[in-house]
């Protein structure tokens, strides 16, 4: 394949699929700027090695994981930050553009990690169970369980939020 079908390739992959990327980040780190700069970088890597990502089974896949675990290195980094900031009522944070937005992103947060993972690759995401398995080399029995569990807790979480009083 010469240069010129190479990136004509990679740019209808990169413009089919972006979109989809950064909502899914944005899904799993509340953070529209972590986001669109995790999937930035995840992009720019699958550039680097298009001659070999292209090859994948799904290079939808490597470039999602890639992204996720650019957003966990930073926000690991950025929490300690974060934390100060809270402390010392600083917030840094994107206000999405709707109410009910704000509430599930809120409501994201308060989930494990990996909990989370599963319920943003699946929801927002559009993955099968099996594909999330795949992608976190997770037991299929494990990603069911880490979903019902999120169900539960968003349902929670968004009921506290209609009606905080109780």
């Amino acid at each position: 394949m010469g240069a010129q079908s190479a990136e004509a390739e990679f740019d209808a992959f990169y413009r089919d699929t972006a979109r989809r990327v950064v909502q899914l980040v944005y899904g799993f780190t509340g953070d529209l700027t972590v986001a669109q700069d995790s999937t930035q970088e995840a992009y720019a890597r699958a550039w680097q090695q298009w001659a070999t990502v292209r090859h994948h089974d799904d290079p939808l896949a490597w470039v999602r994981t890639v992204a996720r675990r650019v957003a966990i290195s930073g926000w690991r980094k950025k929490t300690s930050q974060s934390r100060a900031h809270e402390r010392h009522g600083a917030h840094d944070t994107t206000a999405p553009p709707t109410e009910d937005r704000v509430a599930v992103v809120a409501a994201l947060r308060t989930l494990p990690e990996p909990v989370r993972e599963a319920v943003t690759l699946h929801y927002i995401g559009d993955l099968s169970i099996d594909q999330i398995a795949h992608e976190t080399n997770t037991p299929a029995g494990t990603i069911k369980a880490r979903l019902h569990r999120g169900r539960a807790q968003l349902a929670l979480a968004l009921r506290h939020e209609e009606n905080p009083h109780g």
